[in-house]
């Protein structure tokens, strides 16, 4: 694989230089982790490369933008470069994880409406829940781009409830990212980074099972079992299955 230029290394996905200008190459990686714990299951990059991208052609479709261009083999996709905000945002219909705990809700309780809230993510802190008041006050984002971060996030929302649920599977709560592209003068805010099992929690409509990343968190097992549930699903699984891909070669 030619080589070249890595300009971004997360816990699940890595940054190269695009074959054009205002292009990256995002290569999804089979690393896991939650706080200290830190494993690899094979072929999760795979999965999560494909249901990503399934997803984010959709939400271009209806109009939602994304930094999604195209899927370039089984590990990478074409991106649009965009400057990152430094904030989540994430949307809960249920009750669950550590929102339940926070607010000694029982998990699995369905919320009066959907709730947006917003993580910061800075310094070696990992990410803390801050307000509007944090943001617009040092600078993360204006008040304008809040508006369009919630109404794209709500709609994002209402186009994967109904996607999900036509397959099955409840969405409980997603987190998303958002990135500035600038376009000669004109600035939109799109979609970032990715949408699937590692960033949304899935269950089972009739059953409850969990399938995305609380399978990891929670020490269920059958990880990758899980997130290829939701890719078959969706009729996205490969029918020779998650075939793996060796990284590319890193230009220092």
């Amino acid at each position: 694989m030619a080589r070249r230029k890595k300009v971004y290394e997360g816990k699940a996905k890595m940054l190269y230089e695009g074959p054009e200008p205002g292009t990256l190459v995002q290569y999804f990686k089979d690393d896991t982790s939650h706080d200290m714990k830190q494993t690899i299951i094979a072929g999760k990059g795979v999965l999560n490369n494909r249901i990503s991208e399934y997803i984010m052609k959709r939400l271009n479709e209806i109009g939602i933008p994304t930094h999604f261009m195209r899927r370039l083999n089984m590990r990478e996709q074409l991106v649009k470069e965009v400057e990152i905000i430094p904030l989540e945002l994430v949307v809960r219909n249920v009750a669950a994880g550590s929102f339940a705990e926070r607010l000694t809700i029982a998990e699995g309780t369905t919320l009066p409406r959907s709730i947006i809230e917003y993580r910061y993510k800075g310094g070696d802190k990992g990410k803390q829940l801050v307000s509007e008041e944090h943001i617009t006050a040092f600078g993360w984002a204006s008040p304008q781009d809040l508006d369009d971060m919630m109404s794209l996030a709500l709609r994002t929302n209402d186009f994967l409830n109904g996607l999900f649920f036509g397959v099955g599977i409840r969405l409980v709560d997603f987190r998303l990212k958002f990135g500035r592209l600038y376009l000669d003068e004109e600035v939109l805010l799109v979609i970032a980074d990715e949408i699937s099992p590692d960033n949304c929690r899935l269950w089972d409509s009739k059953t409850g099972e969990k399938l995305d990343k609380d399978r990891f968190r929670c020490d269920l097992g059958n990880v990758a079992q899980g997130y290829q549930e939701v890719a078959r699903r969706l009729g996205i699984l490969p029918e020779s299955g998650p075939a793996d891909l060796k990284g590319p070669k890193v230009m220092q």
